[in-house]
Formats: structure tokens, sequence, C-alpha cells
């Protein structure tokens, strides 16, 4: 059984409704006792890397989060913000971050973007994948996934990065390390693209 974490950050609805198109069971849940019994964890978000932590903090669920990651090896799926709070903080905020893996979040890089490239990154983009990875697969073909976002993934460690994508400069769209995966882009939003993933996820 795969728990949605709701945090009061996440567009988690979708993400339940695609899972139970593809066969696979799925509960919504903000209560700790509830997400102790899932097999698998989704961690969704959007919004502000602050507001997402805090949250996070206030319904008690740092800990249990960190037990179960960390030490449990629960398979875990940030989207998103979900995906950023992984890493150690932000530029965005103040707050520490999950700390799970060795990446920051930074602001995209407005001289590099040049004036023809707006924040945020918003709508359609492509794919490079850059290490072998069960939940991406190895198709050849194009793929490409839904991002809304200001800010990026940048792992201090670059064995962490499992796909790239260009918008201005190429920037890491989706980490993983070891029972950890996090995508910059959102699944529940891209189709056929999205539904791979998901189901990889749920299947591990």
């Amino acid at each position: 059984m795969i728990g949605i974490i709701d945090y009061g950050a996440g567009n988690i609805r979708s993400i339940h409704n695609m899972l139970k198109r593809l066969g696979f069971d799925s509960f919504i849940s903000g209560k700790k006792e509830e997400l102790e019994s899932a097999d698998k964890l989704i961690l969704p978000g959007v919004g502000h890397f602050d507001h997402g932590m805090k949250q996070l903090h206030s319904r008690n669920l740092t800990a249990m989060l960190h037990q179960r990651v960390m030490e449990e090896k629960v398979p875990i799926l940030g989207i998103c913000l979900g995906a950023q709070l992984l890493g150690q903080g932000s530029e965005e905020g103040n707050e520490a971050g999950l700390g799970w893996v060795d990446m920051k979040v930074v602001a995209f890089d407005k001289k590099k973007l040049g004036q023809e490239l707006k924040i945020p990154h918003m709508g359609w983009n492509y794919i490079q994948q850059l290490k072998s990875s069960k939940i991406l697969g190895d198709e050849k073909e194009e793929r490409r996934f839904y991002f809304v976002h200001s800010y990026h993934m940048l792992p201090l460690d670059p064995s962490l990065g499992l796909c790239s994508t260009k918008y201005g400069y190429e920037f890491i769209s989706a980490i993983s390390k070891d029972n950890i995966i996090g995508v910059q882009f959102h699944p529940e939003k891209s189709h056929q693209f999205g539904m791979k993933i998901m189901k990889n996820f749920a299947q591990l």
C-alpha cells in the first residue's frame, strides 16, 4: 500500500487517481500512525520551501519519516517541492530540509536563461537520462514531462543525478539514492510518460 503524504502543500488527489487507474492501492494521510503502515511513500508538493518544511514539522511527521526512509529503507518518491525537501535546504528560504540526500536547491540563473525564457519554468520539456534506473526504465525514445518551478535541485554529489533537462542550461531534473527518488516534474500531470514512472515506482 502506497501512502501519499498530506501535509497541506501537495497536489495529492491527482496522484491518488493516477495510481487507482493503474490498479495500485494508495491512501492519502497526514497522520503519523497511518503512514507508518505504508509499504512505499510519496511526498508531493507545490509552493514555498519553508512552508512545506514547517507543515511537516507542525504535523509531527519528520521524525517518523526519517525512521521509515533512512532506517527502514522504505522507498519514497518526492515530487516537485517534495523532491526539493529531500535535500539540505533551498535558496528560497531559511528552513533546513530533510537532509536525506547531499543536495541544495537553487534559483534559476537569470543570466544563463536570457531574456526570452521566463521564470517559472512552466510546461512540457524533455529529459536526458543520466544513469540506469528502475523508475525511468531504459527506454530509448524521447520522454517529456510537465514542469512548474522557479527553483531546481543541485546535487553536491554528481552521482545523485538521474536525469537532466535543458531550460536555457542543463539542470538536474531527477535524483536517486538507494530507496530515495526525487523528480522536479509532475508525473501525475504527464500523461503516459508520468504513468510509466508511477507504475515503475509502485512495482519496486
